[in-house]
C-alpha cells in the first residue's frame, strides 16, 4: 500500500493584460489624420477657384481635355438618307460638325455636336476650342503642320474666343516689306488656319497690326498697311474655302497694340484671327 500524498494541487493562473485601455489603441489616429488631409485639399481646391480667373480655369479644363484627331465630316446632304443618320441629334451626340460645310442643304444634314436644334437655334456650339488648337499647334497624330510654320503661331483663348496669331520673324516676314502682299509662308499659314476652321462653325474676325514707323516719316502708313494686310488675310481665306458669311470683321489696328514693348520690333508684324464665341 503506497503512501498517500498530502500535497496540495499546483494551480497556476494567467493575467490577460490588453494594453491601451481607456484610448482603444491608436486607429483614431489614423482616421483624424485622414479628415484632415481631406479638410486641407478641400480648402486648397477653394482657395485656387477664387484665385482664378474664369479664362484660367478654361485654359486648364482644355489642357486636361482629350484631342483625338477626328474627321470632322460627318455624312449628310442629299443622299438617299437625305442627311438623317443613326447618329443624328434625334437619337445621339456625335463628334463631327456634319456636313453643313460640304452639303448645306436647309434641315437635311447631319448636325452632329454642333449644338444646334433642327430649326438651327444655337446653344452657344462649339466653345471648346481644344481640337482647332489642338491641330494649329500640330498636336495630332496627322500633323499639317511643319517646325517652320511653328516658329510663327501662337494661340490663346480669351473672353472673345479663339485668337490664332500670326506673326513675322527676322528671318521670315509674312508680307513683303511695306506692303500687303503676303509671303509663300504667310500664304501656308493661312492655309493650314482655313483647312482647321472646318472643325468649329464660328464666326471669325481677322485684325492686322503692324510695328511702328520711324517718327520722321510725313506721311504716317501704319494705319492704312494694317488695314491692307488684315484684307490681304481676308481674301486669303475666302480663296481657301472659309464661307464669306463666316467673316464677321475685318480691321487694321495700326501700331496701337503692340506684342513687345520696344515698338519697332518685327514680332510687332502680326495678323490675329480669331474665332468668336458664340453670342
Amino acid at each position: 500500500m503506497g503512501a498517500q500524498s498530502n500535497a496540495a494541487p499546483i494551480i497556476i493562473k494567467k493575467k490577460r493584460v490588453s494594453g491601451g485601455d481607456g484610448h482603444h489603441g491608436g486607429a483614431w489616429k489614423v482616421a483624424y489624420a485622414d479628415f484632415v488631409t481631406a479638410m486641407m485639399a478641400f480648402f486648397m481646391l477653394m482657395w485656387l477657384l477664387n484665385a482664378t480667373t474664369e479664362t484660367q480655369r478654361k485654359g486648364l479644363a482644355d489642357y486636361f481635355s482629350p484631342t483625338i484627331p477626328v474627321n470632322p465630316v460627318s455624312g449628310g446632304g442629299d443622299g438617299a438618307f437625305g442627311g438623317n443618320n443613326m447618329f443624328s441629334e434625334q437619337t445621339m451626340v456625335m463628334d463631327g460638325s456634319g456636313a453643313s460645310n460640304k452639303n448645306p442643304t436647309e434641315a437635311k444634314q447631319a448636325r452632329g455636336s454642333s449644338g444646334v436644334d433642327a430649326k438651327g437655334g444655337g446653344k452657344g456650339a462649339f466653345e471648346d476650342f481644344s481640337s482647332l488648337e489642338a491641330q494649329l499647334l500640330g498636336r495630332t497624330g496627322e500633323s499639317l503642320v511643319s517646325d517652320k510654320m511653328l516658329k510663327h503661331i501662337v494661340t490663346r483663348v480669351t473672353d472673345e474666343g479663339l485668337v490664332v496669331e500670326l506673326f513675322a520673324t527676322e528671318d521670315q516676314p509674312l508680307f513683303e516689306s511695306g506692303t500687303g502682299k503676303p509671303t509663300p509662308m504667310m500664304r501656308a499659314l493661312v492655309q493650314l488656319v482655313a483647312r482647321s476652321s472646318d472643325l468649329v462653325t464660328n464666326s471669325i474676325a481677322v485684325e492686322g497690326h503692324v510695328r511702328s514707323a520711324p517718327v520722321v516719316l510725313a506721311n504716317n502708313p501704319v494705319w492704312d498697311l494694317s488695314t491692307a494686310r488684315a484684307q490681304s488675310t481676308r481674301k486669303l481665306l475666302q480663296n481657301k474655302g472659309v464661307q464669306p458669311q463666316r467673316l464677321d470683321r475685318v480691321t487694321g489696328h495700326a501700331d496701337r497694340e503692340l506684342s513687345t514693348k520696344n515698338p519697332m520690333a518685327i514680332r510687332n508684324d502680326r495678323i490675329e484671327i480669331i474665332f468668336l464665341r458664340n453670342p
